[in-house]
């Protein structure tokens, strides 16, 4: 298995487990990745600025994920607290094809990630999801992340927020 940055060659099979996610959150009645978002556009900026992420395995791409290393805007405001103060990553738009549910993959992604960070001197990772995205709160449960409380996205949309603190 191989965890890279993302490609524009890439975005049919991003596209492809984005639309999986999406359906299936619209499905459990969860308003999140609902309305076009993320689409094409999203995908594409993520790969041109260098933040978009796969996972892949053999020839398929099987999961995906954003990576931020600069602020986010929508955590400069927090009802609860973080863990910490300083520089973060953050997790945007997570996702592995639905086949592959269930299967530790989502996982081996955040570790992934964790190495990034570590490798970058960073070593706090933030992420945020809908208060009824049960099963992402259970991935960020198990992978050590902590609830810290309530963000508003710019849209006014109320997220659950988590922090994690990497270990050296």
């Amino acid at each position: 298995m191989i965890f890279r940055k993302a490609l524009l060659t890439d975005i049919n099979g991003i596209m492809n487990i984005i639309r999986q996610a999406q359906e299936f959150f619209r499905e459990n009645g969860i308003e999140q990745w609902q309305n076009n978002y993320p689409n094409e556009e999203t995908v594409a900026d993520d790969i041109k600025h260098y933040n978009g992420y796969v996972l892949v395995k053999g020839n398929d791409i099987i999961g995906t994920v954003a990576v931020l290393f600069q602020e986010e805007k929508s955590y400069g405001h927090i009802e609860g607290k973080w863990l910490s103060d300083g520089q973060y990553a953050t997790v945007h738009r997570i996702a592995v094809a639905g086949k592959y549910k269930g299967k530790g993959y989502a996982s081996d992604i955040l570790r992934n990630i964790e190495e990034m960070c570590r490798q970058k001197n960073i070593f706090s990772i933030r992420v945020d999801t809908h208060e009824k995205n049960i099963a992402m709160q259970k991935l960020l449960d198990k992978n050590g992340f902590i609830y810290c409380g309530i963000i508003y996205l710019e849209d006014g949309s109320k997220r659950n927020a988590y922090e994690k603190i990497i270990e050296l």
